[in-house]
């Protein structure tokens, strides 16, 4: 899938996606969207401030590529030498998680939005043709660039993948381990997110 970003006059970005990576990236997207899960009910409050002001959750979420995509803000505790201390991170990670996860769930939920509802009007154009060059605007690279980087980390998790040398032994896998199309889905991804950065440099 040898597809790269490159930069359009005005601040954008084009690709040359076929069918297939079309449809493997949307079904990337849906999947990142379910887990994020879904927004306040619109019928909830007919109060904007009250939703601005709106508590989110105060415990790291119980899914560990959900911990990924919504980290503790003051670093995990585990292995901290003093208990005091710890406490203090916890505390401090649990108020900032209060205010800030409602407004970052919104925001990945949107940029997803936003891949998938591109991706559905390219459908249209590559159908027949074989494939179809995907043009966004500035803004709109931008939002693909987090829901990019949200997807690569999801599959990171689900990999166990930490740093560097754990991408690195991913080249070396056998193509009999089950993790393979993961994988190569993740490696494309960072190809694309890799490309997709080179275009928003000034």
């Amino acid at each position: 899938m040898p597809g790269q970003f490159e930069p359009i006059p005005g601040g954008g970005a084009a690709v040359a996606l076929d069918d297939v990576e079309i449809s493997i990236i949307r079904s990337l997207a849906v999947q990142l969207l379910e887990l994020i899960g879904p927004g306040p009910a619109e019928d909830a409050s007919d109060d904007p401030l009250a939703e601005l002001f709106a508590e989110g959750p105060s415990e790291p979420p119980s899914d560990p590529v959900l911990r990924r995509l919504f980290p503790d803000a003051y670093g995990d505790p585990e292995g901290t030498p003093q208990a005091k201390e710890a406490e203090e991170q916890r505390a401090h990670s649990a108020e900032f998680r209060r205010y800030t996860e409602n407004d970052l769930r919104a925001g990945k939920r949107e940029n997803a939005l936003a891949v998938i509802r591109a991706l559905d009007a390219l459908a249209s154009e590559a159908a027949g043709e074989g494939e179809a060059v995907l043009k966004l605007s500035a803004q709109e690279s931008r939002q693909w660039l987090g829901a990019l980087n949200d997807l690569r980390l999801a599959i990171g998790s689900r990999l166990e993948i930490t740093d560097e040398d754990d991408s690195d032994l991913l080249y070396r896998l056998p193509d009999e381990d089950p993790r393979k199309p993961m994988v190569m889905a993740y490696l494309w991804l960072g190809g694309l997110q890799e490309s997709l950065v080179g275009t928003l440099m000034p």
